[in-house]
């Protein structure tokens, strides 16, 4: 059960739910797809890995494929934060609103504000240690997810009980969704997004008794747990809120206002919003961390980075790669200041992390098939079952994906498809492929370093 409910902590975020609110019953569907044919495959197919390559992503990568394609993983890992942090903290900005002004809802200039504060902040508590960001993450989960995510299905069950018509039909006919072209189910690559990160939890399968039988049960019970947490507070948005309303960053504070307004207590709605952004905001801290300090001990050991960003500061933390990585977002946060609608802003970032983070997970899979094939004999505490068919499965997942994030959804009208799949190509070369090509050219022998990296950082 400790294992299920790292793995539903390390997943759950309640700023996914508004994209698929859109399409009512049929989010049910674009749940649980993905969830069988990518979250499965991934987390079965990293416990076998993890017990067997200790090192992450890396050192599974560089085993079964090659050091230039383990960088290119690593580097994915960390890269789709680029795009993750904007996104995230604009479906903050956009909670934070309705403890503000509901006015600034939507608005770039303030979005761009409150994502370059928040991030900035962010490194800044993250500059203290791991201890101390994991007891604020720990505190901000439980507050800013589970809660609000109970109280919004609490609500919403009670508005229907109580003879309310729902917004969205909740019938048989509307399980799948309804097609009008590719366009119509692209909405899907959210969900993609939804469980993206889940194989960091592999590491913990050698810290199970018996991991051949309890790693299965632990992930069919965070699936469980993962999917009731997303489906039903989707439904709940889409209940009360007309899909054409509906808002891809402020679509979880309309419901609540509805809700909280139809029963009356709508002083309490500034309180959800600050709940809600604080368990944002504690997601942004738990990855903040991570896979900075994964690119950073990989830079180090193989000398792909200079030895400037090797230095940790006195608490541990990676803090100038933190700082680079912040001048980049601040750079992308103004981007929302000059794109029309924050909405469609927001899913453009979204699916730019997606893709990237999808060459991370093709490359993962290729790797396990070659390990298995390769070193047979290499000693796993846990082997997935029919590791090849769970391997395909996720690959053939993750390249439609790919294919569907490409388009834009129905929701962005009359939108130049060519245009903006041009946009998102340019985004996954500037950010995701790109900057680990020059990483493996122009890296040196002499960055390699040993002994102890920190230093005293300002």
């Amino acid at each position: 059960m400790a294992l299920a409910l790292i793995t539903v902590g390390s997943v759950g975020n309640l700023g996914s739910d508004p994209p698929l609110a859109v399409l009512g019953l049929a989010s049910v569907f674009l749940y649980v797809l993905p969830a069988l044919v990518f979250l499965l495959p991934i987390t079965l197919v990293a416990a076998e890995l993890a017990s067997g390559w200790p090192g992450g992503v890396f050192n599974w990568v560089e085993q079964g494929i090659s050091p230039p394609m383990g960088l290119l993983a690593i580097w994915c890992q960390f890269a789709q934060t680029f795009f993750f942090y904007p996104a995230l903290l604009a479906y903050v900005a956009d909670t934070l609103a309705y403890a503000i002004d509901p006015h600034l809802a939507g608005n770039g200039v303030y979005t761009a504000a409150i994502i370059i504060v928040l991030f900035w902040g962010g490194v800044l508590v993250a500059s203290r240690g791991v201890p101390f960001v994991a007891g604020l993450a720990a505190g901000g989960t439980m507050l800013g997810t589970l809660i609000p995510a109970a109280i919004i299905v609490a609500l919403g069950a009670v508005y229907l009980l109580h003879g309310n018509h729902s917004d969205a039909p909740m019938t048989a006919h509307q399980l799948l969704p309804p097609w009008h072209g590719l366009a119509s189910i692209v909405l899907i690559i959210s969900s993609f997004f939804t469980y993206a990160g889940i194989e960091v939890n592999a590491v913990h399968v050698n810290d199970l008794r018996n991991p051949a039988r309890e790693y299965p049960r632990a992930i069919f019970v965070a699936m469980a747990l993962v999917l009731a947490i997303l489906i039903f507070p989707t439904l709940a948005i889409s209940w009360v809120v007309p899909a054409h309303q509906i808002s891809f960053t402020s679509g979880v504070m309309q419901a609540f206002d509805r809700l909280l307004t139809h029963f009356g207590v709508r002083f309490a709605l500034p309180l959800i919003a600050i709940a809600l952004a604080a368990g944002a905001v504690a997601g942004m801290l738990t990855w903040l961390d991570g896979p900075s300090e994964g690119l950073r001990r990989i830079g180090r050991e193989r000398g792909f980075l200079p030895p400037y960003f090797q230095k940790v500061n006195g608490h541990g933390i990676e803090l100038r790669i933190l700082t680079t990585q912040g001048a980049v977002i601040t750079l992308i946060a103004l981007l929302y200041a000059f794109i029309p609608s924050v909405s469609h802003a927001y899913w453009i970032f979204v699916t730019m992390a997606t893709q990237v983070y999808l060459i991370m997970y093709l490359l993962m899979f290729i790797a396990a098939m070659r390990l298995r094939r390769t070193q047979p004999d290499r000693a796993r505490s846990y082997r997935a079952p029919a590791l090849s068919l769970l391997c395909v499965l996720g690959i053939a997942s993750s390249v439609a994906a790919l294919v569907f994030g490409f388009i834009p959804p129905a929701q962005f009208g009359q939108s130049n498809q060519l245009t903006y799949a041009v946009l998102i190509l340019a985004g996954i070369l500037v950010i995701g492929i790109v900057p680990p090509l020059l990483m493996h050219w122009f890296h040196k022998p002499a960055w390699k370093a040993t002994g102890d990296t920190s230093a005293s950082q300002p």
